[in-house]
């Protein structure tokens, strides 16, 4: 299921108390329904759902009531900005992600093995407080990101800031062909492609046998 369906399905408010309470613990169709205030019927409704999408799976006990519990971490991020809107979702990486062999982060990586009660709480908070940090720095760089693209905005002028802010972005991430680019930010082809020749024009983009690529 894409992002655009996850953010439909999250959108009921009721199945969104589910899960807060499926965090907690496993619940049976009568429990969430207590909780909810709603009739068992409609849970069924909204727990098929929530399985169907893989969010929640369920197994019987011994005497054959159905559990329902959360199947897998999932992360779902919404970007709104005056430039931008996107979701996207996320699973965890597997244990075996060699972190450390990702140049560009310098993170304090521990295995893990043989831990007591104390080093798990401490690895814990530890790892909390580094999510806490990467929030503040995701934050950060989306504040940013938007800053440039205003300034961005400002020395191009005519109106043509924001198209030419995306086309550079597009670029930067890899799409080397004025197609690719055309269909990354969803504008003509053929404004696209004289976009592209202003931009190097401007010493911003260049031309190479590969295709487009920042200057």
């Amino acid at each position: 299921m894409d992002s655009a369906e996850l953010l439909d399905l999250l959108g009921n408010a009721n199945r969104r108390r589910i899960l807060r309470l499926l965090a907690h613990k496993p619940c049976y169709v009568t429990e969430i329904s207590e909780y909810l205030g709603v009739s068992p019927k409609a849970v069924i409704d909204h727990l098929k759902k929530l399985e169907d999408a893989g969010l929640v799976d369920s197994r019987t006990d011994d005497q054959r009531r159905k559990y329902f519990s959360i199947a897998r971490n999932l992360r779902l991020e919404v970007r709104v900005s005056p430039y931008e809107f996107g979701t996207k979702s996320a699973y965890p990486a597997s244990r075996g992600l060699d972190i450390s062999a990702c140049r560009h982060l310098s993170i304090d990586v521990d295995d893990g093995d043989d831990e007591d009660l104390r080093d798990l709480a401490r690895e814990l908070a530890r790892l909390e407080q580094l999510a806490n940090e990467l929030s503040l720095a995701q934050r950060w760089v989306q504040g940013r990101v938007t800053d440039v693209r205003d300034q961005f905005d400002q020395e191009v002028g005519d109106g043509d800031g924001r198209l030419y802010a995306e086309l550079v972005s597009a670029v930067a991430r890899g799409k080397s062909s004025a197609e690719a680019v055309a269909r990354e930010v969803e504008a003509p082809l053929e404004l696209v492609e004289e976009a592209l020749r202003e931009l190097a024009e401007e010493d911003v983009l260049e031309r190479t046998p590969d295709g487009w690529a920042l200057a």
